[in-house]
């Protein structure tokens, strides 16, 4: 006899796309709503198919997806996340039977309709999504990032703390050719291994420990990218301490020094790393004799002071740090604090600024403005910390004219504000809605839904294309030409694209013709005849529809399909069209407007700080 899957409370209401309010206020309510069959009192757990068959019978929800119950079930099957997925991968692939047999012809069924890449995409996804696993795996976007500021889109790509793989799914989105891990965690080495031979990627996982037993001492990768262990206390110090050092012994207390330093002789000469660090790393007093090695021979190219919330533990500002395997020193070191941003903001700039630094061509205002010196770094404490105030003369010079000119554009911003501001009345409220869901339109033809586009083998594609941060960001198409995307999907105007892996469903008009859409993106494309395309997207955006269009499991992907718009004639539909047109508009102008205060703000302060400028 197998245990049943069962949900909390806020499963209920993402299943329902209520809020956990309504959910409390039905055990009120109704006597017959399912009883607690686990968990505790303040988080009661309950039958997922005692739930279903009470929603079906109130009308209040749409069935479960097959992949939500599968994953459901083999957790309950499994008791631990990993251990459930692991189960279904080496059915998937082949190599042993699942152990649940009453499972069995679920995942095979989902398999022969899906293939087993995407069934076994599909329970990662949900895996990833678990409170546990989003405390301790490293979000999408960040990875991406990582894998973009280390050049990791061709070649080998190592991570010495590779868990169940995640930074090297990064690298094989970026193009990697060849993809190495190890982890000292067996169930995650196997997840990682298990991903690699699903997706027929050339590599190998080894299980171990990375810095006490390196699995890989020939390896000479083109990048190593990684999101270390923090804080370790019982690193190796030990064992390590007549180790080949190559900037120097780790003292015990810094051993995110210990694994920079096996990050970097593991490059090839010329490789970049890219490491998330925790943000003491920068100044503590016992590191600095490393990083002044690392300074003074080129192997630390960059630190970057991320904002808070880009990765665990969310409330820390985390920094990344680019270094290099150098075949000289470097003048410069490139100090980049976004922590004022907000993480959009901060992924938006922060590659296309490293980019320029490490091309050393052509560097903008911009670049130049958070280079520091090497020799001025090179004081009593080496402190590295983007935070801290680095200024020479050229980062005040011309400190008057760009305040004046800031303050010029921040006013024709707050000009334009008020004339975007909707004109609005008093309507007659729900009762007068008939809601058509995405779906339904789908169905009718009124709506094409394209995508997502994904990464794959083959020819290099010529041209841009659109990538959620191109999507969030509100700016032109400007993926690299060697991403490698299938389906082709070339983008129209009027269509509405739509972000599938964002924290909240996020859509936005397409203008230009040309560019292709890039991986994690659906294409909706309305025919203009019968439906508006400004409508549907600004409809996409509303509370109600986070609500409907999210899973039952909480993940971060979403299903427009339960998304639901007033039923309205093309005419009443381009007038709300309008009213959401001149709300993106506001939006981007109070984004402007805030980006040019912030700018206003620091170059007072510096010009101040500097005698460049004084009060009248």
């Amino acid at each position: 006899m197998h245990r049943r899957a069962r949900v909390t409370a806020a499963d209920i209401a993402r299943l329902a796309g209520v809020g956990r309010a309504a959910v409390s206020n039905w055990r009120k309510r109704y006597d017959d709503f399912p009883a607690p069959v686990g968990g505790t009192a303040a988080s009661p757990q309950f039958d997922l198919e005692q739930v279903e068959q009470w929603l079906a019978v109130q009308g209040k929800a749409p069935s479960v997806a097959d992949e939500d119950r599968l994953w459901r079930n083999l957790l309950a099957a499994a008791g631990e996340p990993a251990e459930a997925l692991v189960a279904a991968g080496e059915h998937l692939i082949g190599r042993q039977a699942l152990p649940y047999d009453f499972l069995q012809p679920e995942l095979d069924d989902l398999a022969n309709v899906h293939g087993p890449v995407a069934t076994f995409d599909e329970l990662w996804r949900r895996y990833a999504a678990l409170p546990a696993q989003r405390s301790v795996v490293t979000p999408d976007d960040l990875a991406d990032l990582m894998v973009t500021l280390a050049g990791a889109s061709a070649g080998v790509v190592f991570d010495p703390a590779c868990g169940a793989g995640g930074m090297l799914r990064a690298a094989a989105r970026a193009g990697a050719a060849r993809l190495y891990g190890q982890d000292g965690e067996p169930t995650l080495t196997r997840l990682a291994d298990l991903w690699i031979a699903l997706n027929r990627r050339t590599g190998e996982i080894r299980t171990g420990d990375s810095l006490r037993a390196d699995a890989f001492p020939d390896l000479a990768a083109d990048a190593v990218v990684s999101n270390l262990p923090f804080g370790q206390t019982n690193w190796g110090h030990e064992e390590l301490g007549n180790a080949p050092w190559e900037f120097g012994p780790p003292p015990r207390t810094e051993p995110e020094l210990a694994w920079a330093q096996h990050a970097i002789a593991h490059l090839r000469p010329g490789g970049r790393a890219v490491l998330l660090m925790p943000p003491s790393v920068a100044a503590r007093r016992a590191g600095r004799r490393i990083r002044a090695n690392m300074l003074r021979r080129g192997a630390l190219r960059a630190v970057i002071a991320l904002p808070p919330g880009a990765a665990p533990p969310h409330a820390v500002p985390l920094h990344l740090w680019v270094l290099q395997k150098a075949n000289r020193g470097a003048a410069e070191v490139l100090l980049l604090d976004t922590t004022e941003c907000d993480l959009e903001a901060a992924y938006r700039s922060v590659a296309d600024i490293v980019t320029a630094f490490l091309g050393c061509e052509d560097r903008s205002e911009l670049v130049e403005a958070h280079t520091v010196s090497v020799l001025d770094l090179l004081d009593e404490e080496v402190d590295l910390s983007p935070g801290r105030r680095h200024l020479g003369d050229a980062d005040v010079a011309d400190a008057g004219p760009r305040l004046a000119d800031a303050g010029r554009r921040l006013t024709e911003s707050a000009a334009r504000m008020p004339g975007l501001l909707p004109d609005l009345q008093d309507g007659p409220g729900e009762a007068g809605v008939s809601p058509v869901t995405v779906g339904d339109l789908l169905r009718s033809g009124s709506l094409q839904i394209l995508g997502p586009v994904r990464g794959a083998e083959g020819e290099q594609v010529a041209g841009l294309t659109l990538t959620v941060q191109d999507l969030t960001a509100g700016r032109p198409a400007s993926g690299a030409a060697d991403d490698r995307l299938t389906p082709r999907i070339a983008l129209q105007p009027g269509d509405v694209v739509v972000s599938v892996t964002e924290r909240r469903l996020f859509a936005r008009i397409n203008t230009e013709s040309g560019p292709l859409l890039g991986r994690q993106l659906w294409l909706l494309r309305p025919d203009p005849q019968v439906l508006d395309s400004w409508f549907l997207a600004g409809h996409l955006g509303t509370t109600v529809n986070q609500r409907l269009a999210g899973s039952l499991l909480g993940t971060s992907r979403f299903d427009v399909r339960r998304v639901q718009l007033p039923r309205a004639a093309i005419g009443e539909q381009r007038r709300q069209g309008e009213v959401f047109r001149r709300l993106h508009e506001l939006t981007e102008t109070i984004r402007e407007a805030a980006a040019l205060g912030a700018d206003i703000t620091r170059l007072t302060a510096d010009g101040l700080a500097s005698g460049r400028l004084r009060p009248v």
